[in-house]
């Protein structure tokens, strides 16, 4: 018996990790009927529609929003299932990232497919050089031309343009070059038209407030959206498709910011206990604020409670994590501060950045937005998060920025943004990437005053109200050139540089796909896709327990394990659960039961010929074992031909047998040989019931 010790803890442990791992997706489904009977509750006392109180809330603006449609004793009411809504949406978030990922088949949502928009992309000022009707009616034609015949745009363009006998450089390029060099350069500006939409709708996805959204290129030319949850089609292609915004902002000095973290603090506080505000005690708190952050002071971490940190009387839901109903503060500074307590500035305390840790991202953006502490920004000012999180050793932070509300400079007055390798002023920047841009005459005017009057100061770098990179102005630029330096590695200079010439050409894109799924099309999805795998699932045992007995529950608990591991995996490895993926779970537990139904079946014949209950199980998996082997390689190779060249439908299809195809191999030859093993070895059975 010992032998099995550690095969049976094995099994152990990983249905453990298992049932761990679907913890989060039982969860979910209760924390989502709370939110809808909160929803409802709300909307019945605002008037407000379930769209708009989703949009506030996505754009964590839900308790203004409601104070502004209230008053009086249901405005009380009302602002405290706000509140409630509001963390119930920070444990949903969090929750979300670790359940199992439903494909919009599943949940419903908007699927947007974009395509680089040829005919507008050869139109623009900064692409041709001159444009006139003959240049537009050639690129008419060869629009038709191209989509009647399904050809090549650019080389039916340059056979259009030989029928008339003309050169591309008339009109692109520059003098003398080549037609093929030219029409190579338009298609490196299609593919760039694409990467900076990438870039631009990823910065505009959190707009929606989506937690788990599916952004990437198909082909050269297309980029294909899935929005979950989101019905509302219309406005997303308003938000996706309107032209970035790219503006030059002016960071604040940190003893500015400093001072209007200091009166945050003072909101706060007030907010948490005003009995100890009204008895005077603030006056001594105050004085104290003034050297909020200590170089070298290491902070003392803690988790606080949101209801605490709110002043809310908000009971917690039992079933919550911690990280999703607590934040993360500095114990030090936590009563005295409590808003910089939850702030961490790594930069060191001449730096400009706020750095919040990511656990306390939507706590500290809550609080920017309630209206007591809107009252104490500067009204030229405002807070602006950075685009992308960054990572401090093991941690991950997200960065806050407060900058002046006006643009120094706006991104249609750059020309032109590239990526180069520095040359080596100095050894220490020698070989990194820096980013070249280059501006218009009258931006270069205005980029020389601001560079001139700000030295030593940082330059928000601003698309859509969300800072891409603040650099540091060190010297006076008149020229309307300036480099950008300082970047840690080449994806990062790329990613700016596509960010730039966001803002300074309209993107060059269209919608040719489009189609939303509603909820209730997905909730029916999941009901037959259950009703089906339950229904499949009860007949497999039934003749497994009917036409082998006992062996036949073994091969069930099998198959029950099986299914739990699918399903772990899906959720672990944060993979997406399709109604194609279901699809092949069924598929699974046929072929799960399979492999048991050939092992048993050697079992029966080698017992038919007098050995023992021991040898005949030991013969019957040896001897099965290389067809099943066999059977489950070629079955997985097909698999992996569907998920690397078929469609995402496919994929999901694949996907899901993939897994159920391995996790099969361990739960119906070591579970099973292992069950057998073990009864064998602990009673003295006469007879094997199969």
């Amino acid at each position: 018996m010992r032998n099995y010790y550690a095969k049976i803890a094995l099994v152990v442990i990983l249905i453990g990790v298992a049932l761990y791992s679907l913890y989060p997706t039982v969860q979910l489904g209760g924390l989502q009927d709370e939110e809808t009977q909160l929803v409802e509750s709300l909307s019945s006392m605002t008037g407000l529609t379930r769209p708009e109180i989703e949009i506030a809330l996505s754009q964590q603006e839900l308790e203004s929003v409601v104070h502004q449609h209230t008053t009086g004793d249901t405005s009380i009411q009302a602002r405290e299932i706000a509140r409630k809504l509001v963390d119930l949406d920070s444990k949903l978030a969090n929750v979300e990232t670790k359940a199992i990922r439903r494909g919009l088949d599943l949940q419903g949502g908007t699927y947007l497919v974009y395509e680089a928009d040829m005919p507008k992309l050869v139109l623009l000022p900064e692409i041709a050089k001159v444009v006139d009707e003959r240049l537009e009616e050639i690129v008419k034609e060869t629009q038709k031309e191209s989509e009647a015949n399904r050809t090549d745009f650019f080389e039916t363009l340059q056979q259009n343009f030989r029928k008339r006998d003309l050169q591309l450089n008339s009109y692109y390029g520059k003098k003398g070059q080549t037609d093929e060099t030219i029409i190579t350069e338009l298609r490196q500006q299609a593919q760039d038209a694409i990467s900076r939409t990438l870039e631009v709708i990823r910065v505009r996805i959190n707009e929606f407030g989506v937690s788990e959204p599916s952004i990437q290129t198909q082909g050269n030319r297309r980029i294909v959206v899935e929005l979950p949850g989101i019905q509302n089609i219309q406005r997303a292609k308003t938000i996706i498709g309107s032209t970035a915004l790219l503006e030059f902002k002016l960071v604040e000095d940190a003893d500015v910011t400093q001072s209007v973290l200091n009166d945050i603090n003072k909101v706060m506080r007030q907010k948490r206990s005003a009995e100890e505000i009204q008895s005077g005690d603030d006056s001594e708190t105050t004085e104290k604020d003034s050297s909020d952050f200590q170089e070298g002071e290491v902070a003392e971490d803690g988790e606080v409670s949101l209801s605490d940190l709110f002043g809310d009387n908000i009971d917690e839901d039992s079933t919550a994590t911690p990280d999703s109903s607590s934040v993360l503060v500095d114990e030090k500074t936590y009563n005295e501060r409590p808003f910089t307590s939850l702030l961490r500035q790594v930069g060191g305390a001449n730096s400009s950045v706020i750095t919040v840790p990511i656990q306390n991202y939507r706590a500290v953006n809550r609080i920017l937005l309630l209206p007591e502490v809107q009252d104490v920004i500067p009204n030229d000012n405002e807070f602006l998060w950075k685009t992308k999180t960054v990572k401090y050793g093991e941690e991950e932070y997200q960065q806050l920025y407060f900058v002046r509300k006006e643009a120094e400079l706006v991104g249609k007055r750059l020309k032109d943004a590239r990526v180069q390798i520095s040359g080596g002023s100095s050894s220490l920047n020698a070989g990194e990437p820096e980013v070249h841009l280059s501006l218009d005459n009258e931006g270069a005017k205005k980029f020389s005053r601001i560079t001139k009057n700000n030295i030593n100061k940082q330059l928000g770098i601003v698309l859509d109200d969300q800072v891409a990179s603040a650099p540091f102005i060190t010297v006076h630029i008149p020229s309307g050139n300036a480099s950008i330096t300082g970047i840690r590695d080449m994806e990062e200079a790329k990613t700016l540089a596509l960010i730039l010439r966001a803002g300074s050409l309209d993107a060059a894109v269209h919608v040719i796909s489009e189609n939303t799924v509603g909820p209730s099309l997905g909730r029916d999805s999941i009901n037959k896709g259950q009703r089906s795998a339950i229904l499949g699932l009860l007949i497999v045992v039934l003749f497994m327990i009917v036409y082998y007995k006992a062996s036949g529950l073994v091969a069930d608990f099998a198959l029950l394990l099986n299914i739990l591991f699918v399903f772990a995996f899906l959720a672990g490895f944060k993979a997406v659960l399709t109604l194609p993926g279901i699809a092949g779970i069924i598929l699974t537990v046929g072929m799960a039961v399979d492999a048991n139904v050939l092992i048993f079946e050697r079992i029966r014949e080698e017992l038919r010929t007098g050995k023992t209950i021991r040898a005949a199980i030991d013969s019957g998996y040896n001897r099965a074992f290389r067809t099943i082997l066999d059977a489950n390689i070629t079955t997985l190779i097909t698999a992996v031909v569907l998920w690397n060249f078929g469609t995402s439908a496919l994929q999901g299809f694949a996907l899901t047998l993939s897994i159920g195809i391995i996790a099969s191999m361990f739960t119906a030859i070591f579970v099973t040989r292992l069950i057998f093993d073990v009864i064998t070895s602990r009673f003295a059975i006469t007879k094997l019931s199969i």
